[in-house]
């Protein structure tokens, strides 16, 4: 088994984007000072291959355009990466999808869509104008760090980005989903924006919704032209027909992934040329359904995927992401708190395949993965990549001509041991690696309590000190009881404050290598029975 290498050749360090060396006050108090920094949530490729697009938890979107000399020789450092465009989200979102025509030669294609909490769905360019630089700004910024110097900076141990005003450019167009009954906007936590570029779907808890982004412009297409419930209520023709007490196949919960099944390149199989349009979707829940795009969004199929991975062994608690296999032939489910990723077979059986072992993500975070078509001509099938919560990104060959589980072919070192791998993002020339990592971390118990013993410590000495002030000490005692009373009366102790050890954007070159041995022991069982 030939194992490639990877070779560092640009990364990023700054999550936050542009702006983000604004002056903050470093004179501050111990609590307003442990404010922690943001890292990369996720990362993603243009449709170009030159282009890509990070998020992070401080709510911004960041634009990376990669030089044309990225692989050629630079010594031994790497290209340290600077981000073109920076959007400032008013809220955190779970989901931005790229435009599926995006060229970097034709402005009018470099838009990106974004889902942000209780607001509608914007459409942004990618490469908004700088806000304007003044020097009232930047003294109104401070003013607002002084007076939130006693103002609670973190929320059960996480940190609580204050969003700088700056002045972002309107987006260029807006999509509402709205409740019909409180007028409320509905959380988006999915979006698919698949080629040609004239739809793009939204996924929110037991719905499907089909907008139209072709002529944005119209003021005329903000709302949905096609809704498809998930839960597998009586359709308009079974009201028609009066057959509402039929039993319809449907899925409960929250859409938390979708994926456009790729351009059919097998006649025989899919019945000709052209895309299937049929899409994948995933709950939190851990139901998987397909849905018909070409037939109004009509069911395909749906499952439970909590059987299959109890017999697997590698848990689960939700679908994060559902991704295709470049064939089309098979669905990989990749699930939070999981240790190994789900293969289906869906040629007509939808059964589960084989599993995937031998990746440590047993965490809440968004660990994703990307597939490639196969390389090695001996094994066959197509590559999974996926990162893990320890700094590594874990490969797995020829996946879809084995059954059963199926041990990595081999890993690689991309980030400080303790770092998840949040994104792992394969280039479609398949010669080039983008990967994100980072996460937020709590101190040790023991550290919390030696500190808070230090500081009582501290406390007590300089309240030796201050009986000689005067009232001014009465007044600041006060003042402190009067906090842990409230403090207390809110039911909670103050969390220990979360941070980030190591968070970067990486991108690697991938080189034919030697010939290894796996470190990972192989082993083949037979079929699932599901």
């Amino acid at each position: 088994m030939e194992k490639p290498s990877l070779d560092l050749v640009a990364m990023s360090t700054n999550p936050d984007g542009l702006f983000s060396s604004v002056p903050r006050n470093t004179t501050k108090t111990s609590r307003s000072s442990r404010q922690t920094d943001s890292f990369f949530k996720s990362v993603q490729w243009s449709a170009d291959g030159t282009t890509l697009f990070t998020s992070s938890s401080s709510n911004r979107i960041n634009t990376f355009v990669l030089p044309s000399t990225l692989l050629a020789p630079h010594g031994d450092s790497a290209l340290t990466l600077t981000p073109q465009g920076t959007l400032y989200l008013p809220e955190p979102t779970a989901a931005i999808a790229p435009c599926p025509y995006f060229a970097l030669e034709q402005p009018s294609t470099q838009c990106i869509l974004t889902a942000s909490t209780d607001h509608p769905i914007h459409l942004h360019h990618a490469f908004p104008q700088p806000p304007p630089s003044s020097s009232s700004q930047s003294s109104s910024l401070d003013d607002d760090d002084d007076n939130d110097d006693d103002d609670d900076d973190s929320t059960f141990g996480f940190p609580q980005h204050k969003q700088q005003q700056h002045q972002q450019p309107k987006p260029l167009a807006t999509f509402r989903l709205i409740h019909a009954e409180t007028e409320r906007y509905l959380p988006i936590t999915s979006l698919l924006w698949s080629f040609p570029g004239t739809h793009f779907l939204a996924g929110s808890t037991n719905c499907l919704s089909l907008f139209d982004v072709s002529r944005p412009d119209l003021g005329l297409s903000d709302t949905p032209l096609l809704t498809i419930k998930t839960t597998g209520g009586p359709s308009a023709q079974q009201h028609k027909s009066g057959n509402v007490g039929a039993r319809v196949v449907g899925m409960k919960g929250t859409i938390s992934a979708l994926a456009m099944q790729p351009l059919a390149s097998h006649g025989d199989y899919y019945g000709g040329a052209g895309p299937a349009n049929v899409v994948s979707a995933g709950t939190w829940t851990r139901n998987l359904g397909l849905y018909d795009l070409h037939r109004a969004g009509a069911c395909v199929a749906t499952w439970n995927v909590a059987q299959a991975a109890s017999l697997a062994k590698i848990g689960g608690r939700g679908v994060l992401q559902t991704v295709w296999s470049p064939c089309g032939r098979y669905l990989v489910v990749n699930e939070r708190e999981s240790s190994g990723l789900l293969v289906y077979d869906l040629r007509g059986t939808h059964r589960l395949l084989a599993c995937l072992r031998g990746r440590d993500g047993e965490t809440n975070q968004r660990l994703s993965c990307d597939v490639f078509p196969g390389t090695n001509e001996e094994v066959g099938g197509f590559e999974v990549w996926a990162g893990t919560r320890d700094g590594k990104v874990v490969v797995w060959e020829g996946v879809g001509m084995r059954e059963g589980s199926v041990e990595p072919s081999y890993d690689f070192e991309v980030g400080t041991r303790g770092s998840a791998v949040g994104g792992t993002a394969m280039h479609m020339s398949g010669s080039v690696l983008a990967t994100c990592s980072g996460s937020w971390k709590f101190p040790d118990d023991d550290s919390e309590s030696s500190s808070s013993e230090s500081e009582s410590e501290s406390e007590s000495d300089s309240g030796s000190d201050d009986i000689e002030s005067g009232s001014s000490s009465n007044e600041s005692d006060s003042e402190e009881d009067g906090m842990g009373t409230s403090q207390q009366q809110r039911g909670r102790a103050r969390p220990p404050p979360a941070v980030v050890e190591e968070t970067s954007l990486k991108v690697w070159s991938i080189t034919a290598g030697n010939t290894v041995q796996s470190s990972h022991r192989e082993e083949v069982n037979e079929p699932y029975e599901t």
